[in-house]
C-alpha cells in the first residue's frame, strides 16, 4: 500500500510517518522503482503502536524505547513496566503542577470584581509574582 493508504489504516498522518523515518523511529518503508514508499501490513501494525504509544504521552525516546522491547520476544515484562511506571510518574507530577496553576488562577479569578474598573488582582498578581526558581520563559 501506499503512504496515504497507510497512513489511512494507522491513524498517522502521512507528513508523521515521513518524519517517523527520517529519524529512525521506525523503519524506512521500501521502495518501487519510481522511489514511492510501499507499506506492508506489519508497518501499519507498527505505526499503530507509535500512535497508541504517543496518544498516551509517551515521548519519541519512550516510543522508541517501547518498539525494542516490543519488538525484543526475549524481553521481561518488568523492564516494560518500569518504563510504563516511571511514565505514570511524570504524568501525575505533570497533573499536579497544572492543578496548582488551576487552583491558583481561580482563587485569582474569585478575587476579581469582573466590573469596569481598571484594578485587577489577576494582572496585579502577574505583575508582582517572580518566577519560581528554574522556570522558563
Amino acid at each position: 500500500m501506499n503512504i496515504g493508504e497507510a497512513a489511512k489504516r494507522s491513524g498517522v498522518s502521512a507528513k508523521m510517518i515521513r518524519y517517523y523515518e527520517s529519524i529512525g523511529l521506525i523503519e524506512a518503508a521500501q521502495r518501487t522503482q519510481a522511489q514511492y514508499r510501499v507499506y506492508e501490513a506489519e508497518d501499519v501494525h507498527t505505526l499503530r503502536f507509535v500512535r497508541r504509544s504517543r496518544h498516551l504521552g509517551f515521548s519519541l525516546e519512550e516510543t522508541r524505547a517501547l518498539l525494542a522491547l516490543w519488538r525484543d520476544k526475549s524481553r521481561a515484562s518488568a523492564d516494560v513496566k518500569q518504563l510504563a511506571m516511571a511514565h505514570v510518574g511524570d504524568l501525575e507530577a505533570k497533573a499536579a503542577e497544572l492543578q496548582a496553576m488551576a487552583d491558583t488562577l481561580r482563587h485569582l479569578a474569585e478575587h476579581c470584581h469582573g466590573d469596569g474598573r481598571p484594578d485587577c488582582p489577576i494582572l496585579s498578581d502577574l505583575a508582582a509574582s517572580p518566577a519560581p526558581a528554574g522556570a522558563c520563559c
